[in-house]
């Protein structure tokens, strides 16, 4: 990834671990309609999976679905969650994966890195590990997890092969991939693709479907399946523009190209 793009991530989502940590109200990258709110309620996950979670991680969630309906992790496993964020999908994990598993939460991000530790010691998990790193460069080994989960986070990158290869490098033989992530349904103006501030908010990063199986494929995965669950209307596009002070530029797009370009998807597939 870029410096500036890679720069310009940092400060937009360290900004948001320092507003949830100051008890700020706060607008997550993607809108109201892909991440948790200010409550111990959320859009994304039903009440099994949060309840007992830190409201600071919930805040912070900031995915596009719920991956962890894909993963169906069982009692004993490794789990590596990339781009973790506050941590929910980690905290989550930890509560499935029981005190004989371990689940490893990655991201660059030293703010976020800071608010998933004190959510950490908040909810008491014994099984958990944040760490700092690249999704194109995991800190560990080979063959190394069971599962890889994600939220709203390969889009992100601008290496997408390079970011899952790596998940496919540190998965077990017969390991999965279960993933939430943004993918785009139709063509769209070229100013989306290029503008970094939607980038950072989760859209113009987003690869086609088509796109995504055959990066999948390349780098080895096998038995993908690619499913479009939360699609995204001009209305919720908009909010994500208003959301990020970017109404200004959403005003001079068009909102009829944009009306069902992109979805919140699960993907899944194994090693």
């Amino acid at each position: 990834m870029s410096k500036s793009k890679k720069d310009e991530i940092k400060m937009y989502y360290g900004g948001i671990a320092r507003r949830v940590s100051e008890n700020a109200n706060n607008s997550c990258g993607c809108g109201e309609s892909c991440c948790g709110n200010n409550t111990y309620e959320s859009l994304l996950y039903s009440k099994e999976f949060i309840t007992g979670l830190p409201l600071e991680a919930i805040n912070a969630s900031l995915g596009c679905a719920n991956p962890l309906v894909l993963a169906r992790l069982q009692p004993g496993e490794v789990v590596l969650d990339l781009g973790s964020g506050g941590g929910i999908d980690v905290l989550i994990s930890s509560k499935y994966v029981g005190d004989t598993g371990r689940v490893y939460g990655l991201d660059m991000t030293d703010d976020m890195l800071a608010l998933a530790n004190q959510n950490k010691e908040k909810s008491g998990a014994s099984n958990v590990e944040f760490i700092k790193g690249y999704i194109e460069d995991i800190p560990l080994e080979d063959e190394f997890v069971d599962v890889v989960t994600s939220n709203c986070v390969i889009n992100l990158s601008e290496s997408k092969e390079i970011a899952l290869s790596e998940a496919y490098r540190v998965l077990r033989d017969g390991g999965r991939l279960a993933i939430a992530d943004i993918v785009q349904l139709k063509a769209v103006p070229d100013e989306i693709k290029e503008n970094i501030q939607l980038w950072v908010g989760c859209i113009s990063g987003a690869l086609t479907v088509n796109e995504y199986r055959r990066i999948l494929e390349q780098v080895g995965f096998k038995d993908i399946e690619i499913t479009p669950v939360n699609i995204y209307t001009k209305e919720v596009i908009k909010d994500i523009a208003e959301s990020k002070n970017l109404g200004a530029i959403y005003s001079k797009l068009d909102e009829e190209a944009l009306d069902g370009a992109f979805a919140g998807a699960h993907v899944k597939a194994y090693k």
